[in-house]
C-alpha cells in the first residue's frame, strides 16, 4: 500500500485516540478508554510501516503537524475550546512548514 495513504490513516487513528483519550476523563471510562488504546496501537503500527519508505523526520513532521491542525479543529468543533488569531497563525505555520518539506525539500525523496 502506498506509504501516504498509511501515514494518512495513521495520523487518522492519532487523532481517534487523541478525542477519545479527552472523553475517557483520565481512563476512567471505559470505552473512550479502549479506544484510545486501540487506536494509539494502530497508529504506531501503521506509522512504523511508513517508516519502511518515508524518512522518519519526514514522516513524524506531517503527522504531527497535521495531527495538531486536526486535533485543534475538533477542539473547536466537538469540545467548544476556541481557537484564537495567533493560534491559527500558528497553525497556519504548521501547514505552511509541512507543504515546504514535501514539495521543496529534497529530503523527503524516497
Amino acid at each position: 500500500m502506498n506509504p501516504w495513504i498509511l501515514l494518512g490513516l495513521a495520523i487518522a487513528a492519532e487523532v481517534v485516540g487523541t478525542s477519545a483519550l479527552k472523553a475517557s476523563e483520565g481512563f476512567s471510562k471505559l470505552w473512550p478508554s479502549a479506544i484510545v488504546l486501540v487506536s494509539y496501537g494502530a497508529a504506531f503500527y501503521l506509522l512504523s510501516l511508513t517508516l519502511r519508505t518515508i524518512p522518519v523526520g519526514i514522516a513524524y513532521a506531517v503527522w504531527s503537524g497535521v495531527g495538531v491542525v486536526l486535533i485543534a479543529l475538533i477542539g473547536w468543533l466537538v469540545f467548544g475550546q476556541k481557537l484564537d488569531a495567533a493560534g491559527m497563525l500558528g497553525m497556519g505555520l504548521i501547514v505552511a512548514g509541512v507543504l515546504v518539506l514535501n514539495l521543496l525539500s529534497k529530503s523527503s525523496a524516497h
